[in-house]
């Protein structure tokens, strides 16, 4: 199995673009109810991950920065450099498993650099770990259920 296996397409993923206010951030975030999107450059270019956590401290650090001047400000002002880099569409699966452990999602690009789109630790849980789990007599879908 590889990662284009696992991998769901950029079209089918909710992400947001790196000029985008903090305030469409937020309703995007709460639109889609997920923690976490990726950013992504007017040109493609995979441009990093913002979460809850980003927005939060970003009002935190700056409380003089109100819910207007979201509206103005861009998501440069909370994302953090080097949080959830991308990995190439060639990663090895030792090294996405690896990733999957501490991220929900891996942003994949290609050998330009661009966004692919994402593997969620779910889809590496149904395709790769329950089939196997299914075929030690443990029916798969009474654990699925047992971990979401």
């Amino acid at each position: 199995m590889n990662v284009i296996s696992l991998l769901t397409p950029k079209a089918q993923v909710a992400y947001l673009h790196e000029d985008c206010t903090i305030r469409q951030g937020l309703e995007k975030l709460r639109a889609h109810q997920y923690t976490a999107l990726p950013v992504v450059a007017r040109d493609g270019r995979y441009a990093g991950t913002v979460s809850e956590g980003d927005f939060l401290w970003g009002m935190v650090d700056r409380p003089d920065e109100g819910p207007r001047a979201w509206e103005k400000l861009g998501l440069e002002r909370v994302m953090r450099k080097g949080f959830n880099p991308a990995v190439s569409i060639r990663v090895s699966m030792e090294e996405l498993l690896d990733r999957a452990m501490r991220q929900s999602f891996i942003p994949v690009v290609d050998d330009r650099g661009a966004f692919m789109g994402i593997v969620t630790r779910q889809t590496i849980l149904r395709k790769l770990i329950l089939p196997a789990v299914e075929t030690q007599s443990q029916p798969a879908q009474a654990l699925w259920e047992a971990m979401v």
